[in-house]
């Protein structure tokens, strides 16, 4: 899970007050299992460590350039303490696939999640990884 100092750092370079993650950034090390789909936690929702597998699992699929955590703004900084408690709202897919074939993939029913739709991640935050021509950014979300 990123670091105090790094997440500041990410803000400070990035302008964004909740800047997107790597998978890495958010899930490994973290075992809040109300970090992300909070409502689905104790519904039979998969454990972080799988969603975590079945993103990085996509991420390494041809025609994926990246994967990100989109974080909600519940998102706690205590700078006091130096503390950061993350909370996720959603995973962003830059890919060259369709929403119906990431949703396979990933297999949303088994994540419990809304499902996946197009996203433009320029609407919300200020700096995001490279999108290549062609590919399209979609949104893993849970209610």
């Amino acid at each position: 899970m990123i670091s105090f100092i790094d997440y500041i750092n990410k803000v400070s370079d990035t302008g964004d007050e909740f800047p997107l993650l790597t998978l890495d950034e958010f899930f490994d090390g973290n075992d809040d299992e109300y970090s992300i789909a909070p409502n689905q936690a104790d519904d039979g929702r998969p454990g972080l460590a799988e969603i975590y597998d079945r993103f990085k699992n996509l991420e390494n699929t041809e025609g994926v350039e990246w994967v990100r955590v989109f974080l909600h703004d519940d998102t706690e900084v205590n700078e006091e303490d130096e503390e950061i408690t993350l909370y996720g709202d959603s995973i962003i897919v830059c890919s060259l696939l369709s929403a119906e074939e990431i949703a396979g993939l990933i297999d949303c029913e088994w994540l419990q999640s809304g499902g996946v739709s197009e996203f433009n991640p320029g609407e919300y935050i200020n700096t995001y990884p490279d999108i290549p021509e062609g590919y399209k950014c979609f949104e893993v979300m849970w209610d």
